[in-house]
């Protein structure tokens, strides 16, 4: 039992084999990356027809707020312990090494499955945009299998994922470059709808207010709590900052913040725009700028979408890549996982490998089934690192903090019982199946990584040597 609950040595130094290139604005830049994709495109809508009406604003705060609880717990261990494997590292330094690899398989959970569905949204824009231009893609190479369709690969969907892969292969600082620079391209078109849109409000459009009632935007809340996720990704980076300890927490609040209020205006724009039950589409911004007459601007709105989607499957890929990094190189994922390409250091291996898979996954899989455990693992992280700022507080007061939470242990435990009312009210289905994708993991963890783990050799080691 003993070996189960093993721990890392608490460290506030990172390995120096990653290149340390990150300032704070690659960090905002990340997370904003990360996170504003098909949310703010999409759900804004669909939210506000079934669910908030014109109160989707006070939808998005409640579900920012529960997001900025969990985002000070991530700044207080980014800050604290900066090192790559984000709240997978922070439970193998507080709680200990099988609860570390369960928090590890959920965050791979999330982050290959999240790519894989965007991917799968990116190649539905593509198609949709060729469309425009009288181009159609033979429907034997646009679809998965399962999807009725009658396709045998979504090739758009595999194409752009190696692009991607391509992409973070030429190291960090250059993934970064090419991110800040289609976030400033997405942030333009977002700013372009604002601007555009302002002027066709008309006030009436927000009454009734709140037509669902109150609980109608505790619900909506719920569906857009899932327009924030992404920012978790930067505390993966924390091995390639320059100044950990003062910059990821920068990066994270301030990412999460800007991400808040510009959902907040796209949805009072919106709302203000087109009376809320005509807005259950799949394109509700398009569909409110073709609504006033804005063909142009709503043309580059799909442009502004699919850069979108390209900056999340980058973030969240390189997320991935480093949650598997570290697993490995502490023995509980295969060596080769780890092993840093000197030229451009990075775990190049590794970044193919869930490149392909990835690709895989999008390519030949309907996903909509699973675009739920994607959430389930996600919530399962969240709680954890919420739960492990009030360990770490109690087990290592003194422990020097490049940020604290605050109004703990208030804030923390506000931020796990919204977690778990999350997760109580996702389906049995999405139980049933993250039950099975933990039987996977375990049965893994005991007949592999609890062997190859370092801490166990390193302890094989120390008694061979007393012997």
């Amino acid at each position: 039992m003993k070996s189960l609950l093993r721990k890392k040595a608490l460290s506030t130094e990172s390995p120096r084999q990653l290149d340390r290139t990150l300032t704070a604005l690659d960090l905002t830049f990340l997370g904003i990356g990360a996170v504003i994709g098909t949310g703010i495109f999409v759900l804004t809508g669909i939210v506000a027809a079934k669910h908030s009406g014109p109160g989707i604003m006070l939808s998005f705060l409640i579900a920012a707020f529960t997001c900025a609880c969990v985002a000070f717990c991530y700044a207080e261990f980014a800050s604290s312990i900066p090192v790559s494997g984000s709240v997978y590292t922070y439970a193998y330094m507080t709680v200990g090494e099988v609860v570390a690899f369960i928090v590890g398989w959920c965050l791979m959970l999330e982050y290959l499955l999240a790519v894989a569905a965007v991917a799968v949204g990116w190649s539905g824009y593509l198609q949709s945009l060729l469309q425009g231009f009288n181009i159609h893609l033979p429907t034997i190479i646009s679809s998965a299998p399962g999807t009725g369709k009658g396709g045998l690969i979504d090739l758009p969907a595999v194409c752009i994922l190696l692009l991607i892969t391509g992409l973070l292969s030429f190291g960090i600082r250059e993934s970064a470059r090419i991110n800040n620079v289609m976030v400033l391209i997405k942030l333009a078109v977002i700013i372009a709808f604002i601007v555009a849109g302002a002027k066709y409000v008309k006030p009436e459009n927000w009454t009734p207010f709140i037509p669902f009632g109150y609980d109608g935007i505790i619900t909506g809340a719920a569906t857009v709590f899932f327009a924030f996720l992404g920012f978790d990704a930067i505390a993966t980076a924390a091995e390639e900052t320059k100044k950990p300890q003062r910059d990821l927490p920068i990066g994270i609040i301030g990412s999460l913040l800007i991400c808040t209020v510009l959902y907040m205006i796209v949805s009072f724009v919106l709302t203000g725009m087109v009376p809320y039950t005509q807005l259950d589409v799949s394109d509700p911004v398009a569909f409110a700028l073709h609504f006033v007459g804005e063909d142009t601007i709503a043309g580059l709105l799909a442009v502004g979408a699919m850069t979108g989607m390209t900056t999340v499957l980058l973030v969240v890929m390189y997320g991935q890549v480093r949650v598997s990094y570290a697993m490995s190189r502490d023995g509980l994922l295969p060596k080769a996982l780890s092993r840093v390409n000197k030229k451009v250091k990075i775990p190049l291996l590794n970044t193919w490998i869930t490149g392909v898979f990835a690709a895989l996954l999008a390519g030949l899989l309907d996903l909509h089934l699973l675009a739920n455990l994607v959430n389930i693992g996600t919530l399962t992280a969240f709680a954890f690192v919420c739960f492990a700022v009030l360990i770490l507080r109690k087990t290592h007061p003194d422990l020097k903090r490049g940020f604290r939470t605050p109004f703990v242990p208030v804030l923390p435990v506000v931020a796990i019982l919204c977690c778990l009312y999350l997760m109580i009210n996702l389906s049995t289905t999405t139980w049933i199946s993250f039950a099975v994708w933990l039987i996977v993991g375990l049965c893994f963890y005991f007949f592999y990584s609890r062997k190859h783990s370092h801490l166990a050799t390193e302890k094989t080691n120390d008694e061979t040597k007393k012997a």
